[in-house]
């Protein structure tokens, strides 16, 4: 009866702690969300040359993949709670210091923001892998979808928040939105606290398997390569679309109704997907993932209608959804448990130095080659990550 009854408490603290961290997901994600709906029309106010709208992301990416070693450095010593508030703190100072270059017009101030707001953001990947470790094994593919599904209540909050609150401290359009947006590290500081959470890891056994074993496996390779497709493509597309529509004519209220539903078809999928996965594997799942962001191209380049605009960004999100979890699953089977957190610490360098990438070379190609190149760009990734899929399974275990 004692067993039994603690059975029932563990699993009701496990069921807890996945709720706290799907909390704790959607306040980190809800200024990313918005800022990707209003960071590259920011950049293109600010900046002469609009080639460079999108710098400000791709430097936010950039400190995301930077962030991806210490940050696991972090975590390793001190624990997940230490290297969460970190990150609390590094998206505080990104939104306060985004909304000091808005108010003082400067491009370079602005851009100085993107660097906390990117460290912030890159900690915060690693909730999907906390989310893993207070599982059970049954029950982690469907904690790791819960804890990315988060970014539903991200979705909905981002975009509403700047199209409510772009004008809140007119005339400097967007200040009001980044000083709410603040609110949000503020926030999961104090869900922080009531979590419970793993303690640092061992580090003896950890050591003892070098990064580049653990990089070459056939396993990680897979989860790395699929994950920074699904990421490099989302995030090419998503970036560019409000720089294309401003050029057709629409406006901010358009362009973050497009991200909002984006975002929310990025994340909604969340609450389905690790069953997906339980019951057909990751595979098939990722399959489907890169079956809708083709789909996204084909009707990306079908026409120029708002109709156009959200269908593809929301078949974009569904592919994201499935092929990233699909991935951050692979990577769960990748590694022992000792070695976590160096297969993490690579996996995020290779997926946001990916997405540091495409969110540069987004407006440079929007910019240079139009709106039909950036799109079709998008194929040869897809196969690259279905080549991959297609290889025969390897684990950690086998590796």
């Amino acid at each position: 009866m004692s067993a039994t009854t603690a059975g029932l408490s563990n699993e009701a603290a496990m069921r807890r702690n996945v709720r706290l961290l799907f909390f704790c997901q959607a306040l980190m994600n809800s200024a990313v969300v918005g800022q990707a709906a209003m960071g590259a029309l920011i950049g293109y106010s600010l900046v002469e040359d609009k080639s460079l709208a999108t710098l400000p992301m791709a430097i936010q990416m950039l400190a995301t993949m930077a962030a991806s070693i210490p940050a696991g450095l972090v975590f390793a010593r001190l624990g997940r709670r230490p290297g969460f508030l970190l990150g609390a703190v590094g998206s505080l100072l990104g939104s306060l210091t985004f909304a000091f270059g808005v108010w003082q017009g400067s491009f370079p101030l602005y851009c100085l923001g993107a660097i906390p707001a990117g460290l912030g953001f890159g900690i915060a990947q690693h909730y999907r892998f906390a989310a893993a470790e207070v599982a059970s094994p049954g029950y982690r593919p469907r904690a790791i979808a819960l804890v990315m599904a988060g970014g539903v209540l991200a979705a909905a909050l981002g975009p509403e928040l700047v199209k409510n609150s772009k004008d809140l401290l007119a005339p400097t359009l967007f200040l009001g939105t980044y000083l709410i947006l603040a609110l949000a590290p503020l926030t999961c500081m104090t869900l922080l606290r009531i979590v419970e959470l793993p303690p640092a890891a061992a580090r003896g056994a950890a050591a003892a398997t070098p990064i580049m074993e653990i990089v070459s496996r056939p396993a990680f390779l897979t989860a790395a390569v699929t994950g920074a497709v699904a990421y490099g493509v989302m995030n090419l597309l998503m970036t560019s679309t409000p720089l294309e529509m401003m050029l057709c004519g629409y406006g901010v209220t358009e362009s973050s109704t497009v991200i909002q539903f984006h975002a929310i078809c990025m994340f909604a999928p969340g609450f389905v997907t690790g069953r997906l996965i339980g019951r057909f594997g990751a595979r098939p799942v990722i399959l489907a993932g890169v079956v809708l962001n083709a789909a996204c191209v084909g009707l990306a380049l079908m026409g120029k209608d708002f109709s156009h605009f959200i269908v593809a960004l929301m078949a974009l999100g569904l592919g994201w959804n499935l092929m990233f979890t699909g991935a951050t699953t692979l990577l769960a089977e990748a590694h022992s448990p000792a070695e976590r957190v160096r297969a993490q610490m690579a996996n995020d360098f290779i997926v946001f130095g990916t997405v540091a990438c495409t969110a540069f070379g987004s407006g440079l190609l929007h910019a240079s080659a139009g709106w039909w190149v950036l799109n079709l760009l998008v194929l040869p990734a897809l196969v690259i990550a279905l080549w991959r899929i297609a290889r025969p399974v390897h684990t950690a275990r086998s590796a």
